[in-house]
């Protein structure tokens, strides 16, 4: 009886981990691996291979959704006499072929191409790659202790390795950044998501030259992310080799760009996190296969970025058992065409600004002038620069729809400099409402706006922005307005519904929902519309847009489902104030805000998404 656990991989082989066999095809993605698996689609499509040679590799360097491709040890198909390239041409083929629609961006081998550094081994490994040269796609490799003379570091001079992977393969491309001058560290550069990202591909093992010229190239490029591949550092999970932990002592540790670390060398496949210097967090991926069915048949990780989700989502398929599908495969064959355990298919994570902003802080946007925002049938604008002075808050639109102060249980208004990032003003109000007993401040419109008397037949956008505190509790803090209109629809004599209901509100549900409820002009009842809920300690922008037929609300600019499509005409009046951070009900105050509310626009139109304060 064996059991599985992380060997060198010159160790005796372990037995095989299991794998879960059931559902595995249901984890296949249906635009790659099923399509392909349904056409035995990892070869190129017929008479294809030449014009894929002329095709250049162009990925989407803007896009948010990107994917780095990671091969791992792949040395026991290149041994000796034992020499088996058509799993890594399948997965480089894989690679070409969905290139597109998965927005691969780059590919990193982990070392131990070969078995034992011999020149026929590394020719033809060294062919195999040419599928990716021919299309100038960005890759890089990087030393094994398999490829090299084990207990020599990157000064051991020239060898087979250097002779086919070496600089003058990479020369010319436009990924390719440099080497070292011994030529066993590269780095690379590659474009996605809109900026640069570096590859750090450093030798089994690195001599004082080879750690000054890591840090010198870091230095040189100081505001970019940089993934760092090397053959050993995680052992198993948690757990750093010796070598590992030097190389995080003496280089990862102290550069904040390093965010991510991958490597092959041990088996079965783990993950380590550590706090760098800078307490930010480091992942350390281990990823190798070779002591699976077929030394790994060549699998390849594929990191999926996400920068709006912030998440990197890894999955690890065999486009060579994939690719044969259609013959059927042996009982090994199916359960490898796609490893599905915790450690080879999960999430990771990442807050990109957050993480990236000790080295690359996100520029802070400008404030905008007021004249900016008064856009064609701006009615009513506020901002919260400065605190309220002398009780009032001046209407930035000209038209008269000043603020007064009103105190609740003796409460006030604080103010802030927090705002949303992309808020006009740079500041806001705290208001501080509780329920039981009622307490706080909020603001009303004059007795002379024309605000108050205004019915909007022709459409309105009202717009504004809040972040809800932690302590932000439903008993005490549900259905507080944000911007609301006073009377009531008995006193419109609109009595469909509760007659005692304001005639307009964008309040907060008890779930943190943004809700419009109005009486429109066309109808006796309420109309309402529903947000999503919005989580605490967070800036949203929010956006009730009127065509004078329809209403949509909008979050972050973003349309929510609970929209109705019944016709709605207009604002019912009875000529009262309209409230910023305060609800009446029955024609008395009932609730106060309990958040920070930044600036207020009202327009008498409805406004584009590309005009909403927030662009």
């Amino acid at each position: 009886m064996c059991t599985s656990h992380a060997h060198d991989s010159a160790g005796e082989e372990p037995c095989e981990a299991p794998q879960a066999g059931a559902g595995r095809r249901g984890f296949l993605r249906a635009t790659a691996l099923l399509g392909a698996a349904a056409t035995a689609g990892v070869t190129l499509p017929a008479g294809s291979a030449e014009a894929a040679s002329r095709a250049s590799w162009r990925p989407d360097a803007k896009s948010r959704r990107f994917t780095l491709a990671v091969m791992p040890d792949t040395q026991y198909l290149f041994d000796g006499p034992s020499i088996d390239a058509k799993p890594v041409e399948a997965s480089l083929k894989y690679l070409l072929e969905h290139g597109k629609d998965e927005n691969i961006v780059f590919l990193s081998h982990l070392g131990d191409l070969t078995q034992n550094g011999a020149v026929p081994e590394f020719a033809a490994i060294g062919d195999a790659f040419k599928l990716l040269d021919r299309r100038g796609v960005g890759y890089s490799v990087l030393a094994g202790n398999h490829d090299v003379k084990s207990s020599t570091t990157d000064q051991r001079g020239a060898t087979p390795y250097l002779d086919t992977f070496g600089p003058k393969r990479f020369a010319g491309r436009r990924t390719f950044g440099g080497a070292s001058s011994d030529g066993y560290n590269t780095y690379h550069l590659f474009e996605a998501g809109g900026r640069q990202w570096m590859v750090l591909a450093l030798d089994w093992r690195l001599s004082d030259q080879g750690y000054a010229w890591a840090k010198s190239v870091l230095a040189k490029h100081p505001k970019t992310p940089v993934i760092l591949t090397t053959h050993e550092l995680v052992v198993e999970d948690d757990q750093l080799s010796d070598y590992g932990q030097q190389l995080w002592d003496r280089l990862v540790k102290d550069h904040d760009q390093i965010f991510l670390t991958l490597n092959g060398h041990y088996w079965p496949a783990g993950r380590a996190t550590r706090k760098n210097s800078a307490g930010n967090d480091v992942h350390l991926h281990l990823t190798n296969y070779q002591n699976r069915y077929f030394g790994g048949a060549a699998m390849i990780r594929l990191y999926r970025f996400d920068l709006d989700r912030n998440v990197i989502d890894v999955e690890t398929v065999s486009p060579w058992i994939l690719g044969r599908a259609k013959k059927g495969l042996n009982e090994f064959e199916r359960q490898e065409i796609e490893l599905s355990g915790d450690a080879d298919r999960f999430s990771v994570d990442i807050d990109f600004a957050a993480r990236f902003e000790g080295f690359d802080p996100v520029p802070v946007r400008a404030a905008r002038p007021v004249s900016k925002m008064l856009v064609p049938g701006t009615v009513a604008y506020w901002r919260f620069d400065k605190p309220v002075s002398g009780g009032t808050v001046r209407d930035l639109s000209g038209r008269g729809n000043d603020l007064t102060l009103v105190s609740v249980g003796g409460g006030s208004l604080g103010w802030s400099a927090d705002h949303h990032p992309d808020q006009p003003g740079h500041g806001s109000l705290e208001f501080q409402g509780f329920k039981s007993p009622l307490k706080g401040a909020y603001l009303k419109t004059v007795d002379s706006a024309p605000l108050n008397k205004a019915v909007f037949r022709n459409g309105y956008t009202i717009e504004a922005f809040y972040r809800l505190p932690a302590d932000w509790d439903p008993a005490h803090h549900a259905w507080s307005g944000i911007v609301s209109r006073t009377g009531t629809g008995g006193a419109a004599h609109k009595t469909g519904d509760d007659p005692d209901e304001p005639l307009a509100t964008l309040s907060l549900s008890n779930d943190r929902e943004p809700q419009w409820a109005m009486r429109p002009l066309n109808q006796q009842g309420i109309a309402t519309n529903w947000g999503q809920q919005t989580p605490l300690e967070t800036w949203w922008h929010v956006a009730v847009v009127n065509n004078g037929k329809h209403t949509t609300l909008y979050v972050d600019g973003c349309p929510v489902v609970r929209n109705p499509k019944a016709v709605s005409t207009g604002i019912t009046s009875v000529g009262l104030p309209w409230l910023l951070g305060g609800y009446e009900y029955a024609g008395k105050i009932d609730q106060i805000l309990h958040a920070r509310l930044g600036d207020v626009r009202i327009t008498e139109r409805a406004l584009p998404v590309t005009a909403f304060m927030n662009h």
